[in-house]
């Protein structure tokens, strides 16, 4: 409990920097969602746009005119912030003792390594869900003066869901990164790296239909807003392959930690 804890206010700094982003995107975000709101003229502005980019962008599935059309094309960003947020709280949660210098004070405590790992993973873990519901939160007052229906409330609670699960598996591979790379200096660049190279593939598929098999290696594709908005559900085999490569990386974590050495 004193780990969680001491994690807890270690990284709140972080988590209030994070959070100061996303509520500064979602504000200038809908006060942009006025110049669209019910003008069916501004959707010609789109028609000058490459079909490519459109695709990949995801602006064919929805009417920008709409707020729940306007949120789905800003769950773009949603997942890439939370995906970067939860990757670099979970490299950095384990690789900054070594690079704070203060490993040698988990190591002398009467706890083992495993439960060193899985206190800073639930500090983490606390992060991402302050993190969604932050974002839940903001989104739903800043909405307020457009009037949103029940069908908006729904479609942003399953967006909501999916950014959690995008956050949960990167996460994983963060903690995996901190745990695993004797070079602390390179868990979090390694899953910056990770984040946007699975980003610009998921990017790739949606552009070229020849490319369309690289969205099962991507899990910016698992949760596809317009997929999301046509069925009103989250893929339930997306999510059984998210929950597989969560609990893959995280016994992946849980065992390089206990094996590498760690520089004092």
């Amino acid at each position: 409990m004193n780990i969680l804890l001491r994690e807890l206010k270690a990284n709140l700094k972080s988590l209030l920097i994070w959070c100061f982003v996303i509520v500064l995107l979602i504000v200038i975000a809908v006060s942009k969602f006025s110049a669209f709101a019910g003008d069916p003229e501004m959707l010609k502005i789109l028609d000058t746009m490459p079909p490519q980019v459109m695709e990949a962008m995801n602006m064919n599935a929805f009417n920008l005119t709409t707020l729940i059309g306007f949120y789905g094309i800003m769950f773009l960003y949603f997942g890439l912030m939370g995906a970067m947020a939860a990757a670099m709280w979970g490299s950095d949660i384990i690789s900054k003792e070594e690079r704070d210098k203060t490993v040698e004070f988990s190591l002398v405590l009467p706890v083992s390594r495993n439960r060193v790992v899985t206190a800073k993973a639930i500090a983490a873990l606390i992060n991402c869900i302050l993190f969604v519901l932050i974002t839940w939160g903001i989104s739903i007052v800043a909405v307020q003066s457009y009037k949103p229906d029940q069908e908006f409330y729904q479609f942003l609670a399953l967006e909501m869901q999916a950014m959690f699960m995008i956050e949960l598996i990167f996460l994983a591979v963060g903690l995996l990164l901190g745990c695993a790379l004797k070079k602390y200096k390179s868990s979090s660049s390694t899953a910056v790296g990770v984040i946007l190279t699975a980003y610009f593939i998921s990017i790739i598929a949606g552009m070229n239909e020849n490319f369309e098999f690289l969205k099962y290696f991507t899990p910016f594709h698992y949760y596809d807003a317009g997929e999301i908005f046509r069925t009103g559900q989250l893929n339930g085999t997306y999510l059984i392959v998210s929950v597989a490569i969560i609990v893959i990386c995280m016994i992946a974590a849980y065992w390089s930690y206990n094996k590498r050495d760690l520089y004092i």
